[in-house]
């Protein structure tokens, strides 16, 4: 599952909106609120092109798009 506050935080860190990333995903930007929110699926090229668009380090990438619901 993604991380949705981290990875809302750092959309906002870098001054973009579900439309920006939504024109770099090629998608629509009712699609990348489902995908940000968990709704839908995040497929592995596009939480790469995510990733490149908001700069995020790889080694840093699993904090982003991996997240376990352990209680």
């Amino acid at each position: 599952m993604i991380n949705t506050l981290k990875l809302k935080a750092r959309m906002v860190e870098c001054g973009l909106n579900q439309k920006d990333v939504a024109k770099a995903l090629n998608v629509a930007p009712s699609t990348v609120s489902q995908k940000i929110n968990n709704v839908r699926p995040m497929y592995l090229k596009e939480a790469d092109l995510l990733a490149n668009l908001l700069k995020i380090d790889t080694m840093r990438f699993g904090e982003y798009f991996f997240t376990s619901n352990i209680a």
